[in-house]
């Protein structure tokens, strides 16, 4: 995460590890729900199939503290031990995640319950035990896994075959062959869990996100698979595609894959496969124990040059089509192991421009990067729904990566990503062992000789995981800091083994490695709270070149968010005591209170004068800020001087019940920082300029727009209107260009220090396609650029809208009415500005609610948090499951920023 230029600012980590597990609330409803089941009372047996290739895995495990376990390690992992009183856990789960499923801890998202958890618990190792039946021993059989948090002593039917020496790290991945000590009937493997400390092994920590997990993650979050098979064996296959730019007309497909003699005898192998139509074979003699690579390319195998290949793009770019390996090994005619990849057609360019940014170009296409800083759950409990939910916001608010700084999600995350079309730029995280031996006097300990192969075997491991996923673009080795010498010949040795097929950077920061160079990102921050005018400078944090990691900090969510994760005693300090820490926002000392934020928020808008008024003020901020952020971003991409390349918004969610560094929380409600990126992220939109005062039209559609009308009019808070200018006849380009449709006057005669400005696009039909509404002041936000530090420029004046508070009550007419089928259900609302005067209503919100008020999550809008005039009128859309109402009728809650609140029947 940031660079700390002090090395006393660094807070003391706290680990975690990927994001695998099972039990994770989705926030359908005011009551959080558990969309993944509980483990059993008692966990289940895993039964193993004999097919030859078949990979099956554990289905669970009985868990407890070493502390309260007596008996020896061979007795715990003998078939028909009782583990009497031992917890069960799912087949993904860290110590505390099964704690907690199991009851035995309060929600730890609500107020600081987390903070009674005692970690004493999480200081010993834990053991993990499960049982698996197989029918024969004829098969070789193999115990295949990753995602051990830190390190695990490896026991099968009561013997070690691991030690905690070699198998550490989160990310290393193990294949142990146990062939000789599997029986028929009941088999047991157990582990023996290891405490996890991010600042001495290389696993994860939660840096200053969240307040941290008491047991550190510590577990297996990762499945375990019992493999099945013949002598041969096959393995690390994958699809290295060529794909010809900027003619997209060919791919040339080279298939590599390794073989592997597993027995005492010389043997051949048929290996034969497939992609798409095209099928191939070879022979191949292996001695004994000999494993070799066979290779299939379009020199030998012609049909693997496409002519006209399926290409694979990012979402609003065209589509997403995937292509799929299968491989079998077959020894006299049986088969003896399979294996399948699905992969994508896809170049991926990431150069720096003249101006030392990086430039990511995908097929040929330049684009600016609109990312997102993911969040796993703070438990690692892996939902495959609520994951794919979180990845549907993302392509909802226009964003087009996902940035993973450590926590590599599993599989699934991937394969919903290349599916929706969202890239994701993982790599490794800051603050903790990764960075510990470039990162000067931070925390995280100095590599030993032991961590450099550990290093090597991760990097090895998620390279050939990741690699034939057409949504992985780059892998960021370094985030803070770069890798010396050393680590990054270890990084790259590993990379260029398994034929990695995107960019690799040296850091997410300006920092460069002695083979990669120059990073051509930036973080300078901010991190805390700057005024909507700071993102429009090309300096620091501005938009120009690519900022891997900013926002401006706190993201208050909804009130209804607010009540469901504290006291009302903690909801009165929120609004009250800026001075006083914040247990939801970071154990950061830099960010444990809202000071910053709250400050800004009264010098702008005026004092809050209670819960729901500082809410409402929050809201308004926040939509303001977000917006901001990526409308600069987007107006300078194609600038000719240092243009923007790519901002990642920090986050794009969180793992817990926060305070900050969200646009949707952990509930999946949407508030104004959801609204404002999404407002800002239309694909054809028309914005207004802090700088210069320009309204400017973004066309992120492939294709270029004609015909347009822009019209720019600016209101008194009363409605009282001072200045309205049309422009016709605007055209542009496709693919991220804009033009500018006119220029507001610097001054408007009779004007008041608070105003509005409404700006509205329609095409060359007449048809609105953007509106945007701002709120404006005479007096501008004053920077103190002298004293940026490495989280924020700090403002010395705020711009005056407390005008807005005197804005006129305006009542807002709601009708709405609901359809489902196939499971999914759209709410539509007509919503109209039903006052008499002249006064419109801001930022008019709609929630879709159930029958008890309870807000019915997630939900896709076409639109949200609208400015409507006396008698516009616009109509909106949800979507949503129809599970999720609960069995509730529909219901329509209106709001705003002047608007009384009135809830609406939606059947």
């Amino acid at each position: 995460m940031f660079p700390r230029p002090a090395p006393g600012r660094r807070l003391t980590l706290v680990a975690v590890l990927l994001s695998l597990l099972g039990a994770l609330t989705t926030g359908a409803g005011a009551e959080a729900r558990d969309p993944a089941p509980a483990p059993p009372r008692h966990p289940r047996v895993t039964h193993v199939p004999s097919a030859a290739g078949s990979a099956t895995p554990l289905a669970g495990y009985a868990i407890q503290s070493t502390a309260k376990v007596g008996d020896s390690a061979a007795a715990v992992s003998s078939p028909g031990y009782p583990a009497t009183g031992w917890y069960p856990a799912g087949p993904r789960s860290t110590v505390l995640a099964a704690l907690l499923a199991n009851g035995v801890y309060a929600d730890p998202f609500h107020s600081t319950n987390q903070q009674r958890i005692p970690r004493a618990d999480f200081q010993v190792p834990w053991w993990y035990r499960s049982d698996f039946t197989v029918a024969d021993t004829g098969r070789r059989t193999r115990l295949d896994f990753s995602g051990v948090v830190s390190a695990a002593d490896v026991y099968v039917n009561g013997h070690r075959i691991a030690a905690a020496a070699d198998v550490t790290g989160a990310y290393t991945r193990h294949e142990l062959d146990i062939t000789g000590l599997v029986r028929p009937g009941t088999n047991t493997v157990a582990f023996r869990i290891r405490p996890n400390d991010p600042n001495r092994n290389l696993t994860m920590g939660w840096i200053d996100w969240i307040q941290p997990p008491p047991d550190r993650n510590m577990g297996l979050v990762r499945d375990v698979v019992v493999h099945r098979g013949g002598p041969v064996a096959l393995g690390d296959a994958h699809v290295v595609t060529g794909l010809a730019v900027p003619s997209l007309a060919t791919a040339d497909l080279t298939v590599r894959a390794t073989v592997r003699n597993d027995g005492g005898a010389p043997v051949t192998a048929d290996v034969a496969g497939s992609v798409g139509g095209t099928r191939f074979s070879r022979a191949v003699p292996l001695a004994a124990h000999q494993t070799k690579t066979v290779v299939f390319s379009p020199g030998d195998v012609p049909g693997l040059r496409l002519a006209s290949p399926r290409v694979w793009w990012p979402a609003g770019m065209g589509g997403q089509p995937l292509y799929r390996l299968r491989l079998t090994a077959s020894v006299s005619g049986a088969t003896s192991d399979t294996a399948e990849e699905t992969f994508g057609i896809r170049d991926v360019r990431a150069p720096l421009d003249a101006h030392g940014a990086r430039q990511y170009r995908i097929n040929g296409r330049k684009l600016l990067i609109r990312g997102g800083g993911w969040s796993p759950d703070e438990f690692l409990r892996w939902d495959t729904a609520y994951a794919a939910d979180r990845l549907r916001y993302a392509l909802d608010l226009g964003l087009n990566t996902i940035r993973l700084e450590g926590h590599i999600e599993p599989d699934e995350f991937f394969d919903l990503a290349d599916r929706y079309g969202v890239l994701t730029l993982p790599g490794w995280e800051c603050c903790d062992k990764w960075e510990g031996q470039v990162n000067g006097s931070e925390t995280g300990d100095k590599w030993t000789e032991a961590d450099y192969p550990v290093a090597k075997a991760s990097m090895a491991a998620e390279a050939a995981r990741l690699r034939d996923h057409p949504s992985v673009i780059s892998f960021l080795v370094g985030s803070d800091f770069a890798p010396d010498a050393r680590i990054e010949k270890t990084y790259l040795d590993a990379l260029r083994a398994a034929d990695w097929p995107t960019p690799v950077v040296a850091a997410a920061s300006d920092n460069s490695s002695p083979q990669l160079g120059r990073s051509g990102m930036k973080m300078t921050g901010p991190y805390d709270w700057v005024p909507p005018g700071y993102w429009y400078a090309k300096r620091e944090g501005g938009a120009t070149g690519f900022n891997s990691e900013t926002s401006a900090g706190p993201d208050i969510p909804t009130l209804d968010t607010l009540r469901r994760m504290m006291t009302p005693a903690e909801l009165d300090t929120l609004w009250k005591n800026p001075e006083d820490r914040q247990y939801h926002r970071s154990p950061s000392p830099v960010f444990g209170t809202l000071k910053i934020y709250d400050h800004a928020l009264t010098g702008r808008y005026g004092a809050p004068t209670g819960l729901t008024d500082y809410v409402r003020k929050a809201q308004l901020a926040q939509y303001e800020n977000v917006r901001a952020q990526f409308e600069a971003y987007a107006r300078n991409a194609t600038d000719a001087d240092r243009p923007a390349t790519g901002v990642v918004y920090w986050m794009f969610n969180s793992g817990w019940t926060s305070l900050h560094w969200q646009l949707t929380d952990r509930y999946l409600d949407q508030g104004g920082a959801y609204f404002g990126a999404k407002k800002a992220n239309e694909p054809l939109h028309v914005q207004y300029s802090y700088d210069d005062r320009s309204v400017v039209v973004v066309n992120r559609r492939p294709a270029p727009a004609s015909g347009l009308t822009a019209r720019a009019t600016l209101f008194d808070p009363d409605g009282r209107q001072t200045y309205d200018r049309t422009v016709t006849g605007l055209a542009v380009r496709g693919d991220g260009a804009h033009g500018t449709a006119l220029t507001l006057p610097s001054t408007v005669p009779g004007r008041s220090s608070t105003y509005l400005l409404r700006l509205t696009l329609t095409d060359a039909g007449g048809r609105e396609v953007s509106r945007n509404v701002y709120w404006l002041s005479t007096r501008a936000d004053t920077l103190d650029w002298a004293h940026t530090d490495w989280y924020h420029t700090p403002t010395t004046s705020y711009a005056d809208l407390r005008g807005l508070s005197s804005m006129a009550r305006v009542p807002v007419a709601a009708t709405a009415s609901t359809r489902s089928a196939g499971g999914t259900s759209t709410t539509t609302v007509t919503v109209r500005n039903a006052g008499t005067g002249r006064t419109p209503s801001l930022l008019t919100d709609v929630h879709l609610v159930d029958a008890h008020g309870r807000p019915v999550l997630p939900v896709r809008w076409s639109d949200n948090e609208v400015g409507l005039w006396p008698g516009e009128s616009v109509t909106l859309t949800a979507t949503y499951r129809t599970a999720d109402l609960h069995g509730s009728a529909p219901r329509v809650r209106v709001s705003g920023w002047n608007t009384p609140e009135r809830t609406v029947p939606a059947t």
